[in-house]
């Protein structure tokens, strides 16, 4: 205190003082019981004998602590996406692919959800977005019989997993909304156990299920709508579709509105009598930023991959797929070959042929490892080409030395691999690369447009060769699915766009 009065009052001078913090918060029991506690204990070897913690050990593996107060929906999310291990396709730090709150923005801003939290229904886009199946309940869409059932179910497998959205107030916690994974289940004393992933405030804790409906048969009063919970699980098959959206390229979100709510007036304003005329309208009223949009998703990691030394493991999982960095659009070769065997492919390159687009980023990026492969081997004599080489994460599957190039073009640069091969092959680099390319993007752009869109043609022959051409079911399988899900993201980005996420927490079906 002298020291304090002694620099404030003599010397003038400001001192700070520590501010008090708080360490946690005693966790009310009743109604919860500490997980950790004897009691605890004996209510999660009861629910083990009876099988309904088999989903515990997945997620404990996984389970982290929101790192942020308003976090908690980001967080709880994260944990249930890798306990299911599924890929998000795209790097989290260093070379590791790994679901982090910070990943999670597609939905939702993040200084928006880190400011004022995050809603049920975003929540459950950012769960369908990332590419895994979801089931979603308010508590004013099923009952607490249904809800035991969905329980019992989640925690007697690891393939499912289950987030309640509550009040704690119920709980006569502190605070009021919250999202966490349910950890167990114990049938015979009918309780539940959260894992609360504000780990700073509170352990986890088992509660009453007939006290946890309550909790989430509340209003959110940021929405007006009932809180309730998801079911989570994987997809039927491995998860890094051909085309993954994510709203953070500016290019995108312009291309975006524009083909929801451009295209479809375009093709009724304007007289078409023929799909080249369709696809002429529709492409050269694109917004000027094309171009951007395709080297932003035909981008060839490079600088990122190219040094580093996968496992035989790693490589393995690669071989079917070429990751194109973030935001990600994962590559399936099979997938691509598929494009390029549909009708509306051979009518959108028939049209792109007929105006002289050339591709900016397949054509440049082969075109420049040749040219560096010549000047690096010193011999302009030789033709070398790209064609044969495979680039898997920046893995180049064949001999020789790879560095780091920059193709400058329209003003803009991009960075692509140059190789100097060790031996000399007579291809030619050109559209069959394994690169997406201009055509390719344009073809499943179009596909993923619900039917709907061309419904204001006004040749009734016209729009039925339209709507064949774009149809489901003449796709394969493959495709399909992947068409589908891109598809199901566009509408669930517009919902969220329009403030209408609220409204409907199915995932569009086509």
């Amino acid at each position: 205190l002298k020291v304090y009065l002694y620099e404030s009052l003599v010397r003038k001078k400001p001192v700070v003082m520590a501010t008090a913090g708080l360490y946690r918060r005693s966790l009310p029991s009743p109604p919860a019981i500490d997980f950790s506690s004897a009691e605890g204990k004996k209510i999660f070897s009861e629910a083990l004998q009876k099988g309904t913690m088999e989903g515990f050990f997945r997620l404990i593996s996984y389970f982290q602590t929101q790192s942020e107060p308003a976090y908690c929906g980001l967080a709880s999310l994260s944990v249930v996406l890798n306990a299911l291990s599924i890929d998000p396709g795209r790097k989290w730090k260093g070379p590791w692919r790994w679901f982090d709150e910070s990943m999670l923005d597609c939905c939702e801003p993040l200084e928006v959800v880190k400011a004022k939290g995050i809603s049920f229904g975003k929540v459950v886009c950012l769960a369908h977005c990332t590419g895994a199946k979801v089931e979603a309940f308010r508590t004013n869409q099923t009952t607490i019989a249904d809800f035991r059932n969905f329980l019992i179910k989640c925690s007697s497998s690891e393939n499912c997993h289950l987030i309640s959205s509550y009040d704690r107030g119920v709980f006569k916690q502190t605070g009021s909304g919250h999202f966490s994974p349910i950890g167990g289940y114990n049938a015979e004393r009918d309780m539940a156990l959260i894992l609360d992933v504000a780990r700073f405030k509170y352990p986890p804790h088992w509660v009453p299920l007939k006290l946890l409906w309550e909790a989430m048969d509340s209003i959110d009063q940021s929405t007006g709508k009932r809180r309730g919970f998801m079911l989570i699980s994987r997809p039927h098959r491995e998860p890094g579709l051909l085309y993954t959206l994510c709203c953070k390229d500016e290019s995108w979100i312009n291309i975006a509105k524009y083909l929801k709510e451009d295209v479809p007036r375009l093709v009724s304003s304007q007289h078409v009598d023929s799909v080249e005329k369709i696809i002429s309208v529709v492409f050269k009223s694109l917004p000027s930023n094309f171009n951007t949009f395709i080297r932003w998703v035909a981008e060839i990691r490079i600088t990122e991959d190219a040094k580093e030394n996968l496992s035989a493991e790693e490589k393995s999982r690669l071989n079917l797929k070429v990751y194109i960095p973030f935001p990600c659009f994962c590559l399936s070769q099979v997938v691509l070959k598929e494009v390029h065997e549909t009708e509306l492919f051979k009518h959108i390159s028939k049209f792109l042929s007929s105006v002289g687009y050339e591709d900016s980023m397949t054509f440049a990026a082969a075109k420049a490892c040749c040219q560096g492969a010549e000047i690096l081997s010193g011999c302009s004599s030789i033709e070398f080409c790209c064609r044969e080489v495979k680039c898997v994460n920046g893995v180049v599957e064949a001999e020789g030395t790879v560095v780091t190039g920059v193709v400058v073009r329209d003003g803009s640069e991009q960075n692509v691999d140059l190789l100097v091969p060790s031996t000399q092959t007579d291809c030619e680099y050109g559209p069959e690369a394994t690169y997406p390319a201009g055509n390719d993007l344009f073809t499943v752009l179009l596909l993923a447009l619900p039917p709907q869109t061309w419904s204001g043609i006004k040749d009734q022959a016209l729009m039925n060769e339209m709507k064949q051409l774009i149809s489901m079911a003449f796709l394969p399988t493959m495709l399909q699915e992947e068409v589908l899900h891109l598809r199901r993201q566009l509408q669930l980005l517009k919902r969220c766009q329009e403030n209408k996420e609220e409204e409907d927490l199915a995932a569009p079906a086509y």
